[in-house]
């Protein structure tokens, strides 16, 4: 039994601390009402820690003091294309109109701060597609102002940082460790950069010059605190209380036990869906209903947790998308004795660089956005258990952009084929042999991707075509950023399988977030926000940033519905 004489109440407890459950809190908290958040993991901050911290807000004001031309109009013609037959009149009109305010308001009246980013749409030719203005990044920020509480801050993905350094995407940081053996400028920069950040592991065991998602997990985690908002990590929920069909609050755990938080208007469910719930993404995910691999880099504590629980309640979660998670390929890292995961953000892009499949093949345009790329991986498995490709380049390439986790020069390449991550071949049919896939085929499509290539032209899939497959290429690469014959030996590969940014489909809810049951009434005092409430992208991947743009609008729609209900 809970121990009583722990218990605790509140107006609103939320069950997560991402980007979903940070928003709601401090909404409602902003409000007047009195808000506990409860985390499962050791660190706060979820997936949203892992992120790019990009948010998709049509019509935010850095847009529009940017002179960026665009209308809701637009936005929503696009959307309506995008979304297909998922598209939700109610939720994307509540979604476009509160998504600009909402940003304003944290600018407002938080620690939280947005640049606009030069992210196009994903498919910016579609209409209503826009090649600019939709995209906002979280700013830097020094997270020693969150004091002791920094080291409760989760880290970033380790894979996708430099000894655990993050890179400013807002100015040329990342393009001074490119060129650090061919500039003088960036060499000196570099060396100030990696001292700064070594000082930092001696004195906070972490890089705190932070950016990306866990910058903006850090700005709104200091501006909860700030509120007194209590934050309690290490507090999984355990089930929910009811009573004449009402949630009442929650049973929780900690070290020394269960207790009960009761809550007087809402429990808000924020446990970032089920990217690691193995029963259910069994039954959603194709490539692992046929038998194949799956390695998500999300939280291990995103287990479904909020999901079942508001089941147990009458909660309905259906897999009702075609693509049920945000795609991403991703290859599996050696990190120690441990297995760590790199997601392929910028290398598909990049000239030079081609993916096959077992066959040898190319199947897709490998300048398309991760999630595009992952559905066309899905399909082009269908009817075999496996769902991989291997990424392909020469020498010279591998070294000016690296491959995977495999850095660029001057860091050595050796290490990553003697590992295993990386297999190597003096010629194509040697690398196809070390990596099983057909050599005829690697060599056909090699010598046929070539013919185009040395103009600067994909024939056979218009790589570089979009102006979203130009902004990740090389832009100093001419005629095409995308797009570069491979040349000589020796040849490098790298196998690539299927992993998730986190899940799409979720629970049922209305606009304002409450849950659901089958025949659409509400249960009344359980509401979700973030990645437990089905995504409104109906499974599709618009742009840059649509997760948490429409996490942290809805989170804030939440927030503010609750603080006008009677307690």
């Amino acid at each position: 039994m809970p121990q009583r004489e722990r218990d605790l109440s509140c107006d609103v407890l939320v069950v997560g601390s991402g980007a979903g459950g940070l928003s709601t809190a401090i909404t409602a908290r902003k409000a007047g009402l009195d808000v506990i958040i409860i985390e499962k993991d050791q660190y706060f901050g979820g997936t949203t820690a892992f992120s790019g911290g990009v948010l998709w807000i049509p019509g935010n004001r850095h847009a529009r003091d940017a002179g960026v031309t665009d209308s809701r109009e637009a936005a929503r013609t696009y959307l309506k294309h995008e979304t297909g037959n998922h598209f939700d009149d109610a939720a994307i009109d509540a979604f476009l109109d509160a998504g600009p305010r909402m940003l304003d308001f944290f600018e407002k009246e938080t620690e939280a701060k947005f640049i606009l980013s030069a992210y196009p749409d994903y498919h910016p030719d579609v209409e209503g597609g826009a090649k600019l203005g939709r995209s906002v990044t979280a700013a830097p920020y020094d997270a020693r102002a969150l004091g002791e509480d920094i080291r409760r801050l989760r880290p970033p993905l380790e894979t996708i940082t430099f000894i655990g350094m993050m890179f400013n995407s807002s100015n040329d940081e990342l393009k001074h460790f490119f060129r650090v053996t061919r500039s003088l400028t960036s060499a000196i920069y570099v060396a100030k950069r990696l001292a700064s950040h070594l000082k930092d592991l001696l004195l906070y065991r972490r890089g705190v010059k932070i950016t990306s998602g866990n910058a903006l997990v850090a700005r709104l985690a200091k501006t909860a605190l700030d509120l007194r908002i209590p934050l309690l990590t290490n507090t999984p929920a355990q089930r929910l209380i009811g009573g004449n069909g009402t949630v009442a609050g929650a049973v929780v755990s900690d070290a020394k036990g269960e207790y009960r938080i009761m809550a007087r208007r809402a429990v808000v469910l924020a446990s970032g869906g089920f990217p690691h719930d193995a029963v259910r993404i069994a039954r959603a995910y194709p490539h692992l209903a046929r038998g194949g691999e799956h390695l998500s880099p999300t939280p291990a504590a995103n287990t479904g947790d909020g999901i079942r629980m508001a089941e147990q309640v009458g909660g309905t979660c259906d897999i009702r998308f075609t693509n049920a998670a945000a795609w991403m390929p991703v290859s599996r890292v050696r990190l120690g004795e441990r297995t760590g995961v790199f997601p392929h953000l910028v290398d598909r892009y990049k000239p030079g660089v081609v993916a096959v499949n077992r066959q040898g093949r190319r199947f897709t345009n490998e300048s398309e956005s991760y999630h595009d790329v992952g559905a066309a991986m899905i399909a082009d498995g269908a009817g075999s258990k496996e769902t991989a490709a291997w990424l392909i380049c020469d020498h010279a390439t591998i070294r000016k952009y690296g491959l995977g986790y495999a850095k660029p020069a001057p860091v050595p390449v050796g290490i990553f084929v003697r590992n295993g991550y990386l297999k190597r071949g003096a010629t194509l049919r040697e690398l196809a042999g070390a990596s099983g896939i057909d050599a005829d085929g690697l060599e056909k499509t090699v010598r046929a991707y070539n013919e185009s290539a040395v103009h600067g032209i994909d024939r056979e899939f218009k790589r570089g075509s979009t102006a979203f497959n130009r902004y990740l290429g090389d832009a100093e690469h001419k005629p095409n950023p995308n797009v570069a014959p491979i040349g000589g030996g020796p040849y490098y590969a790298l196998k690539i399988i299927m992993g998730d940014l986190g899940t799409f489909d979720g629970l049922t809810t209305d606009v304002v977030g409450r849950v659901l049951l089958r025949d659409g009434a509400a249960i009344p005092g359980l509401y979700a926000v973030g990645n437990d409430r089905a995504s409104i992208m109906g499974g599709n991947y618009p742009g840059a940033g649509i997760t948490l743009g429409p996490i942290m609008t809805f989170g804030y729609i939440t927030g503010r519905h609750l603080a006008r209900q009677q307690a």
